[in-house]
């Protein structure tokens, strides 16, 4: 969750056709604004302002000890202040610091201006350390003064601790002021509204902040459930996959999205807009007059209980092209889809990888492939799911199996063992034989096994083969991007029918 929110705040979004600018695009528009700087500006006279002044102090200086030495023919004090004087270090604050530190004036006005002078020792110690850091990359042809200098010294400071702040996250320290001078009005308020995302989406409900960390709410879980179930439907309705026709009744559930003309031994579930348009189309009159063919209803599905249990493959190679996220999106969709249309099923999500693990429906956002544990554990994932499904007896059961490898863990006698396949992609004789020895386990109950494949290796192909023959169950072979589609077609055909 924490990622996903960094990856908006850095990247924005376009809502409802406005654009919040994310973080990059400001940190790209800061550093921009520091190119233009090094390309128009040098510092290479920034302190000469401030050695003149010094200079001429000096002068005045040397010429009081000369009337002092006339005067008192002390040629000591007069030696060791000159010697003094002549020896001061090249750079400027620290001469300044020397002869406040070691040196008294002899000239009155030279000391006033000397005290004046010393008043300048901060900026000019913190604009030489500036220009020893920073002076080479200013390379433009504007030579700048010592205020001037001062000035962007500053500003460039002012833009380091905008950049600093925005790259880390602080937007608590990010001063809107000095954005908008900086970048803008429209840049300040692009800001306010990227600041307010998280904000938004605390007051609607969907985030929560738990030990300092922000996390989904259940509101916001069922929200990316609906939203990956909509992105399938839509995928579906661009390829209108063909019906699933059957004469077994079960429950009739209407669907809003689809209505077709009446006809004749169709339950009347009227779809009462449509109809009084089709009148009103053919005659616009008042009263308006019904015929027959004006009839439109909404198409139903008759279904069946059903028990599901996904099993979702969380091995590291399930990080490849997409597949893991693919694999999460679908779960997410179908969790979704059962809960609002079919709230009498039972749906369940294991995840497997070294061992299988129940997810619950709060735990999948979150979850991810797991590389601290390489191995397959597929056995385990049947038992589990069959373990679940017991527990919920139906007259549908299945088990929904996604994956990109054949098992390479198993269990026997309680114990755990794991087993590097025979070759690279090959397969693990005895990982496979226990696993094997599971699906017809799971066959006997008469739990029905449709295996989705990610990978179309010649082992996985030969290992899940092996299977379908034992189980009856199907097989196919998908890539991610359409493993959604799939799978939702597979399901809802399930409902309409007795297996």
């Amino acid at each position: 969750m924490q990622q996903a929110l960094d990856w908006l705040l850095r990247q924005g979004l376009d809502m409802d056709g406005v654009r919040v600018v994310g973080l990059d695009e400001f940190l790209e528009s800061l550093r921009e604004e520091v190119r233009k700087r090094y390309q128009q500006f040098n510092l290479q006279h920034a302190l000469d302002e401030i050695r003149e002044r010094l200079d001429d102090i000096l002068r005045r200086e040397r010429e009081a000890l000369d009337r002092a030495q006339g005067e008192s023919g002390d040629d000591s004090r007069v030696r060791e202040k000159r010697a003094l004087l002549d020896d001061l270090p090249e750079r400027l604050s620290d001469a300044l610091t020397r002869l406040a530190q070691h040196y008294r004036f002899e000239d009155s006005s030279a000391e006033r201006d000397f005290q004046d002078l010393l008043q300048e020792l901060g900026n000019v110690r913190d604009l030489e350390e500036f220009m020893r850091k920073h002076g080479d990359r200013f390379r433009g042809e504007e030579s700048l003064g010592y205020g001037d200098a001062l000035e962007l010294m500053r500003e460039m400071e002012s833009i380091r601790k905008l950049e600093e702040d925005l790259a880390s996250g602080n937007f608590q320290g990010v001063s809107i002021d000095e954005l908008r001078r900086l970048l803008g009005a429209a840049a300040a308020q692009d800001f306010q509204h990227l600041n307010q995302i998280v904000m938004l989406l605390q007051n609607a409900g969907y985030l929560t902040q738990r030990e300092g960390r922000a996390r989904l709410s259940p509101k916001g879980i069922r929200k990316i459930g609906q939203l990956a179930l909509r992105d399938i439907y839509q995928s579906l309705l661009r390829d209108r996959p063909g019906g699933h026709a059957t004469n077994v009744r079960g429950v009739a559930e209407l669907r809003p999205d689809a209505i077709k003309p009446f006809a004749q031994g169709d339950p009347l579930d009227l779809a009462l807009v449509a109809t009084l348009m089709r009148a009103v189309r053919r005659k616009p009159v008042k009263p308006l007059v019904l015929e027959p063919d004006d009839f439109v209803i909404h198409e139903a599905d008759h279904s069946t209980s059903t028990s599901t249990v996904l099993l979702l493959d969380m091995s590291w190679s399930m990080s490849w092209d997409g597949r893991f996220a693919a694999a999460k999106r679908v779960a997410l969709a179908l969790e979704s889809l059962i809960r609002e249309r079919y709230p009498r099923d039972y749906f369940a999500v294991v995840g497997f990888y070294t061992r299988a693990v129940e997810l619950r429906a709060a735990d999948l956002p979150e979850a991810s492939w797991n590389m601290g544990d390489p191995f397959t554990n597929l056995q385990d994932a049947l038992r589990l799911g069959c373990d679940l499904l017991q527990r919920h007896p139906s007259q549908n059961q299945h088990i929904i199996l996604i994956t990109d490898g054949q098992p390479t863990a198993y269990f026997s006698r309680g114990r755990l063992y794991c087993e590097w396949p025979l070759s690279f992609g090959g397969i693990s004789m005895r990982a496979a034989a226990e696993t094997l020895r599971e699906v017809e386990r799971v066959t006997r109950r008469g739990v029905t096994i449709n295996t989705f494949m990610l990978d179309d290796s010649v082992s996985l192909r030969s290992f899940v083969e092996r299977m379908t023959r034992i189980n009856k169950g199907r097989a196919l072979y998908t890539r991610p991007d359409r493993l959604g589609e799939y799978l939702l077609v597979d399901y809802l055909a399930k409902k309409r029918k007795k297996v």
